[in-house]
């Protein structure tokens, strides 16, 4: 083989021989790998490949430079992470293929997933919320002093999220030892970086982060090796974050069926010079460390490997459909076990309730951090935390930026390092900022690759104070909506204790609903100690006869002033858990009454109680004596002024709908 002149200055200062033979092996294996996927997706054996050939220097030396126990979360174009970690081929060609053998069951496609085995944690198309995980897992190293880094992946075009923002400007606030690689392959997708970002090159951005920044050839797997285990050695003793830009060029189409014909003409060949294999591969032979024998051997090893690994995931059967499976790994395993209360009881407002839950869940789990807006020494804006950090320390209780989507996801990264995290919004309305990391993330991580979301999302929800649109929406149904998640809205404060110290026991990811209106109006005797309530189970807050009043939240004390009012035999059923939900308790009670109406706060279409109606509806048909009936809050924005509010909320059309329905 004549050997080539490398047009890549190499600098292998303080590298041993073996380790720049492992790293030519290393940036080897994942080029055959992704030779060999080409042919099988124009065969049709696999449905979609994203390419890295020219960036495999990244991925390659990034890796080996860490520890294996220390985590890394890639892209589209990091094969070379996972076969760095020697991931079985035969199980990534599972996955690439659907097989059960794979890390998703062949419920996700391609580099979408994780693997605590390998510490390695995936992406989602979304481009962006795996850089909120790395802080969490950060958090988490720093907090409990393990003295690790992790390396998080983005692109030129991924850096355009606010995702990215928020999570740089996190990470440099709280001093967490994480490295945000930027793959600049100065494309996303067609779309050139000057129509991207206007600044002229990533590492600027480190200024205004206060954030250590540095510029590496991507293509040179020495400079790329040896900068990411220098800040690594660095990073673990002095936690801090740091922006690493890695110059290199995708050589092939963002995916293969985009194709690349708006490439200008001749920038291909131009970036082939510096193609890191072949560069590489020329340095060595100059430096005597290999021959063309070697390189041989090497190639077939790895041919060897490929097939090898494609004929066991050949052999295995197709994924037969099991709906039992599918609808058990929605949520991470859980027998919940209930704490009865005992003990002495004391008045307690709805808000000392929650804050006594959470004063006891800290307790009770030395690995929860508590994070959200104002919540430190400020106590929150409804005081819920209020004395907390004198307690528990700022560790443990974290003033967050204002970034409900790098929050939430921090509270991801945690879980995966095994802790536990409860992430208040200020108020509910403003979760639409972190929503793409509660329904695409937190939900849908179980059912994906097993890995479980052990977060609570506090939500102060709903209307009555006059703060108008942006302060006062119900928004519970956006949530009910997603599977994955489990949706719980007390409506007393003994519910609000029980429930949210079975929230924090419960590895799932929960939206904890509080209505702002029964924070300081709502007081009842509370047991003291900790007891735990059943998620997922309705509670009858009053029998009768006559009509079953199916409701959850504000309703449930509307409905019992208007029953009482009108002298009314009802039953009043609090869903309590809105997902998932207690039908039977529903039905059951309808049979018995022969007549329901559905009460909710939350505008009229898209809610609850069409779901609700309609469950009654299949199940009840017969029992019923009169049409199901279904109020809600009016299909508008939640207005300001007290008049149009109370007119908005849906109080005095229940109590007409009600009386309407008892005389059908």
């Amino acid at each position: 083989m004549a050997s080539k002149k490398a047009s890549i200055k190499y600098n292998r200062e303080g590298i041993e021989d073996a380790t720049l033979l492992k790293l030519y092996e290393y940036l080897l294996r994942p080029r055959m790998i992704e030779e060999k996927m080409l042919i099988l997706l124009r065969q049709g054996k696999i449905s979609k490949w994203f390419s890295g050939m020219g960036q495999e220097a990244i991925s390659v030396g990034s890796t080996l430079a860490l520890d294996k126990d220390e985590y890394i979360l890639p892209m589209h174009r990091n094969l070379g992470v996972f076969t760095s970690r020697d991931i079985p081929l035969n199980r990534l060609f599972c996955q690439f293929q659907g097989k059960m053998s794979g890390f998703t069951k062949g419920r996700d496609r391609s580099f979408h997933f994780g693997t605590q085995e390998y510490n390695i944690v995936g992406m989602i198309s979304h481009l962006g919320p795996q850089l909120g995980i790395a802080d969490g897992i950060g958090l988490a190293n720093k907090v409990w002093n393990e003295e690790k880094a992790t390396l998080v992946f983005t692109g030129d075009g991924g850096a355009s999220e606010g995702d990215f923002h928020e999570s740089l400007n996190v990470a440099a606030v709280w001093d967490l030892p994480v490295i945000f690689g930027i793959e600049n392959n100065q494309w996303g997708l067609s779309t050139p970086s000057n129509e991207q970002f206007r600044c002229k090159q990533f590492v600027d951005k480190g200024i205004g982060y206060g954030i250590d920044a540095i510029q590496v050839d991507g293509n040179n797997i020495l400079e790329v090796y040896s900068t990411i285990k220098k800040i690594a050695e660095s990073i673990r003793k002095k936690p801090r974050p740091f922006i690493v830009e890695f110059m290199t060029f995708r050589m092939r189409g963002h995916e293969e069926a985009s194709g690349t014909k708006y490439y200008p003409e001749g920038l291909q060949d131009k970036w082939s010079k510096f193609d890191p294999l072949e560069n590489y591969e020329a340095f060595l032979l100059k430096e005597g460390l290999l021959t063309d024998d070697k390189i041989s051997e090497f190639r077939e090893q790895i041919k060897e490997e490929i097939n090898t690994g494609l004929d066991m995931a050949y052999a295995e059967d197709p994924i037969e459909a099991d709906l039992e499976k599918e609808l058990e790994d929605i949520y991470a395993p859980h027998q919940q076990n209930i704490i009865p209360e005992s003990g002495s009881k004391t008045e307690k407002r709805f808000i000392d309730a929650v804050q006594d839950a959470l004063d006891l869940a800290m307790v009770r789990h030395p690995e929860l951090i508590l994070m959200g807006q104002d919540i430190a020494e400020y106590g929150g804006v409804f005081k819920v935390t209020e004395g907390f950090v004198e307690k528990y320390g700022k560790d443990r209780v974290l003033n967050t930026p204002l970034c409900e989507s790098a929050i939430i996801g921090t509270a991801l990264g945690l879980s995966i390092k095994g802790k536990k995290a409860m992430s208040e919004m200020q108020f509910a309305d403003f979760v639409t900022c972190g929503f793409n990391q509660i329904v695409n993330n937190l939900a849908k991580i179980h059912y994906r690759w097993g890995q479980n979301a052990d977060v609570v999302v506090r939500m102060p929800t709903g209307a009555g104070a006059e703060a108008g649109p942006f302060h006062s929406q119900s928004n519970e149904a956006w949530f009910t909506h997603t599977p994955g998640l489990k949706v719980v809205f007390p409506s007393t404060p003994s519910e609000a204790k029980g429930l949210l110290l079975a929230a924090f026991e419960d590895p799932n990811p929960i939206m904890f609903f509080e209505h702002k209106m029964m924070y300081r109006s709502l007081k009842e005797e509370v047991t003291d100690d900790y007891y735990t309530i059943e998620i997922g189970k309705a509670n009858l807050k009053a029998e009768g006869n006559d009509v079953s009043i199916i409701t959850y939240g504000m309703g449930v004390h509307w409905a019992k002033e208007i029953v009482e009012k009108h002298n009314i035999s009802a039953d009043i059923v609090d869903l309590v858990t809105l997902l998932p939900l207690d039908k039977e308790t529903v039905i059951e009670s309808v049979k018995k009454t022969n007549k329901a109406i559905f009460l909710q706060e939350d505008c009229l279409t898209g809610g609850l109680g069409g779901d609700i109606c309609s469950i009654i509806a299949d199940e009840c048909f017969h029992y019923l004596d009169a049409p199901v009936k279904r109020v809600g809050s009016l299909d508008t924005p939640v207005p300001f002024a007290g008049a149009l509010e109370r007119q908005f909320l849906p109080k005095e059309r229940f109590e007409e709908a009600l009386l309407e329905l008892l005389e059908y």
